[in-house]
């Protein structure tokens, strides 16, 4: 299995190269040659595997150049004992279930691909002798996933850029409280746009990123979310355990994804290209809804710092989605030209005109979307609570809200959970009057001092800082 550039200058790489690299050396985003594919037999034989096994199945149809044995170690160290539970599917209605995500060290979704990236990249390095200094940004769950999964790690430094005061209490103790010498955590004095982007400046600078090795683990790297695929399918084997077996391979699924960065719902995207039997993928947004624009209307017009809402769910507070550039690739017949162009008339005009295509979105793609407030979210929240005792987290709540309006009779509607609701106890209070329990530890992590090096939106600093900082092989 090889990999190439979004953008087509990139000679073609193995899964170990591009798990490094993250960002393509021409500044676009790496993807499989071809899509591997998986059948009703398949699937059948994975059913009783445990999540790890499993996702050294799923993995090892695109990580090709490395021993089997290896990736299963790889996965069994990745989805051990840091995890309380191994995904699981909770109803919340008579139509709707949960996929539970939130199980890992920083209780978000983010852990199921951090986890593996912190086993994998570094048994790549060690293979290598190199050395790894990670920079990404963040707009919550990210920045806390990365850095506890590579956090002491020989080789690796992690900087990560989060936007100063828009994340959450729960959510800046998570990273700021971490003392660990190889975690830099920068707050930028910006939006996440901003810090993406600063991300993308660096990695854009070839002379500096190979000076430093610089790579990263934010969702554009293909590693990440080709890990994320796992779960579709995992969810799908939990959702379909209790259909007769000769059935089984027609059973369809939806599932509902809360959505900022699309590289979640990308993830789900790519396993229904596999072959995994999904009908809808529900694409939910909150206030700042310019995918759901995009699906709807075919029209793509990412939005200014300024114009980019802080609200109740801000993991999902972006208006430029990266991975977006992977389903356009494809959505142009992976025609590397044909996407130089419409990013062409991105740069130009402030958004791209792909209406002609919107037809297939739902069609062809099973993408659909909707657009959730703080109102909708409080509502949510109240009502999965009132029907199943069960409190969820305002992005998870965006899922639910939009979910409902893509229902279809006898087809199981999944709803991925984002995070635990602890991490975001202000606005679980304003829905329910008290917030979800906290344990001992979680109170003594938000009561930790904090540490950060706040910096302005400027690529000459970010670059002095990370030079300064850097590990590097002997």
């Amino acid at each position: 299995m090889q990999y190439v550039s979004t953008r087509g200058g990139m000679a073609p790489a193995s899964f170990s190269d591009i798990l490094l690299e993250g960002l393509a050396p021409d500044g676009g985003l790496v993807m499989p040659q071809e899509v591997p594919q998986i059948g009703p037999a398949q699937l059948e034989a994975w059913r009783e595997l445990s999540y790890a096994k499993l996702a050294a199945q799923v993995i090892g149809l695109y990580w090709t150049d490395i021993d089997p044995a290896d990736l299963e170690g790889i996965c069994a160290r990745a989805y051990g004992d840091q995890f309380a539970a191994e995904v699981p599917l909770t109803a919340i209605d008579e139509r709707t279930a949960l996929v539970g995500l939130s199980e890992g060290p920083t209780l978000a979704f983010k852990d199921m691909a951090m986890q593996f990236l912190g086993e994998a990249i570094p048994y790549v390095l060690a293979k290598r002798g190199q050395t790894l200094n990670i920079l990404g940004a963040t707009s919550g769950d990210t920045g806390s996933a990365a850095e506890y999964a590579f956090r002491s790690k020989p080789g690796i430094a992690v900087f990560m850029l989060s936007p100063q005061g828009r994340m959450s209490a729960f959510q800046r103790a998570q990273m700021y409280s971490l003392d660990d010498e190889n975690i830099h955590n920068i707050a930028a004095d910006g939006v996440f746009d901003d810090c993406q982007q600063l991300v993308k400046e660096l990695n854009g600078d070839l002379e500096f990123k190979a000076a430093n090795s610089l790579g990263t683990v934010n969702s554009i790297n293909l590693g990440r979310v080709i890990a994320q695929s796992v779960y579709y399918v995992w969810a799908w084997l939990r959702a379909t355990d209790v259909v007769d077996a000769d059935q089984r391979g027609q059973i369809k699924v939806s599932f509902s994804v809360p959505s900022g960065n699309f590289g979640n719902i990308f993830s789900g995207f790519l396993a229904k290209q596999m072959g995994l039997p999904v009908y809808l993928l529900v694409l939910a947004t909150n206030e700042n809804n310019v995918l759901d624009e995009f699906f709807r209307t075919g029209i793509y017009t990412p939005r200014t710092r300024e114009h980019t809402l802080a609200t109740s769910s801000p993991s999902m507070d972006i208006s430029k989605a990266s991975n977006l550039e992977r389903f356009v690739y494809l959505l142009l017949g992976s025609n590397p030209v044909a996407l130089a162009a419409a990013w062409a008339e991105l740069d130009a005009n402030g958004s791209i005109d792909l209406s002609q295509y919107r037809a297939q979105f739902a069609t062809e793609y099973g993408i659909v979307s909707g657009t959730s407030t703080h109102e909708d979210r409080l509502a949510s929240i109240r009502a999965t609570h009132e029907k199943s005792g069960i409190i969820i987290d305002p992005h998870t709540a965006d899922g639910v809200t939009v979910a409902r309006g893509w229902h279809e009779p006898g087809v199981p509607m999944l709803v991925l959970e984002t995070a635990k609701p602890q991490k975001f106890a202000e606005t679980v209070r304003e829905a329910l009057g008290f917030e979800a329990e906290v344990s001992q530890e979680l109170a003594d992590l938000l009561a930790r001092p904090q540490r950060t090096e706040e910096m302005a939106v400027d690529a000459r600093e970010l670059r002095a800082y990370i030079a300064h900082f850097a590990v590097h092989a002997n």
